[in-house]
């Protein structure tokens, strides 16, 4: 139930589509005659785009997502195995052609193949599925071993769950399927942003990782005031910053995290 609440709220939340809904409701509250309502809605359309496209809002909201984990420094010497979060492949182009076309979050598979040549004894291990409610797509679980091993990693070095929706499922089910042994270093690879969250749920699962945050979106240095990004850009910062926000308060909530912004002292 939690996964399709989750979904749904997400609908209608996240600023595109808000937008849309807020203009639509306005046009048919203008046609009903509530002229003022539909005007207030209109500039709440308004509002949020501007806010999110011209501002950079969506920059400083995850500035503290990004900056909550570092690398490790000195890097581990010795590694037992490298998770990566599912995210970074487009699941619906995949299923149909058959090939490894990464989105945005794509990155978090660039550096799990770095890290698999830096430690060539480490097991990798793949986690995700399809998370659509909609759209038919093929789990990041079945598409990484073509990437993957394409780029040089043995197959046999490869742990795959398919099974996984969100990052709540990813940490249960990757505890489940991986035997890690006291004193062993796991590295967790994902999206700096989303970094915060995948720790505290891995960590409430039994499983201490060590967080390799990639996939940055924000040099990290923006201020108050106009974007200095483009414009789309600026609007899917501001997308993936409420949507990561939204889904720490929610987790938090609901018992499944210990703190509503996880930090390395948790």
């Amino acid at each position: 139930m939690f996964f399709y609440l989750s979904k749904l709220f997400w609908f209608v939340a996240q600023p595109v589509n808000l937008i849309g809904l807020l203009i639509v409701a306005g046009i048919l509250l203008a046609i009903a005659g509530w002229r003022r309502l539909s005007l207030l809605l209109s500039f709440c359309a308004f509002l949020i785009l501007a806010i999110g496209a011209w501002t950079s809002t969506g920059a400083l909201l995850l500035h503290p997502l990004e900056d909550r984990f570092a690398r490790p420094d000195p890097a581990p010497a010795q590694v037992a195995g490298i998770i990566v979060l599912g995210g970074g492949f487009e699941g619906g182009v995949n299923l149909v052609r058959g090939g490894y076309e990464l989105n945005s979050s794509g990155d978090r598979f660039v550096e799990a193949a770095v890290l698999a040549r830096r430690y060539p004894q480490a097991r990798v291990v793949v986690t995700g599925g399809s998370g659509s409610l909609m759209l038919e797509g093929e789990g990041d679980g079945d598409t990484a071993p073509r990437l993957l091993t394409a780029l040089g990693v043995e197959p046999g070095r490869l742990v795959l769950e398919n099974r996984s929706r969100n990052t709540y499922e990813n940490a249960v089910f990757t505890r489940e399927m991986v035997d890690s042994k006291a004193g062993e270093t796991w590295l967790l690879v994902t999206s700096a942003f989303h970094m915060p969250r995948s720790v505290a749920l891995f960590r409430k699962a039994g499983f201490d990782v060590v967080p390799w945050p990639a996939d940055y979106r924000t040099a990290g240095n923006e201020h108050v005031g106009l974007t200095q990004d483009n414009v789309a850009d600026s609007l899917q910062n501001l997308t993936v910053a409420m949507r990561e926000w939204i889904g720490l308060l929610a987790y938090w909530l609901s018992g499944r995290i210990d703190s509503p912004l996880p930090g390395p002292a948790d």
